[in-house]
């Protein structure tokens, strides 16, 4: 009887992880931070809108229908937070001169905010710059930033 009592307990043993078995053996998780404020705002911006960057083809400044698609999505978050401004922020490639890189961030800046404010985003909520070749970022990128 002892035997068989011995085999039960070793098998339910052996099913259990490390870490119940012995609890001092627990990894301690680390708290996940409590985002506050303009924090929060951005990143419930980046989850609920598909993301932050909107992606062109190399040395163009239209908008592609999946780049449509994911403004459409921020437009109607910004919608929501008529508390918010956003800054659209226009990169170039790094192979650009700069001043080549400079109209060209701004006209893919322009192009989104002009895109934002059709959606029905109003015009005072959206500022929009060029960055040019000054602030590196992903290539022919423009990115949206929730100020």
């Amino acid at each position: 009887m002892i035997k068989k009592t011995l085999l039960v307990l070793a098998l339910v043993g052996a099913a259990m992880p490390a870490s119940a078995q012995l609890p001092f053996l627990r990894k301690q998780q680390p708290a996940q931070p409590v985002l506050q404020g303009i924090d929060a705002l951005r990143a419930d911006f980046a989850a609920q809108a598909g993301g932050t960057t909107v992606y062109f083809s190399g040395g163009d400044a239209r908008l592609t229908p999946i780049a449509k698609g994911l403004l459409a999505g921020q437009a109607a978050w910004i919608r929501r937070h008529p508390e918010v401004v956003v800054r659209v922020e226009g990169y170039a490639d790094s192979t650009d001169t700069r001043d080549h890189a400079l109209a060209i961030g701004a006209r893919r800046a322009a192009e989104v905010r002009d895109y934002l404010i059709l959606m029905g985003v109003p015009s005072a909520q959206v500022t929009a710059t060029s960055w040019g070749k000054e602030k590196p970022a992903p290539p022919s990128a423009t990115t949206i930033l929730v100020r």
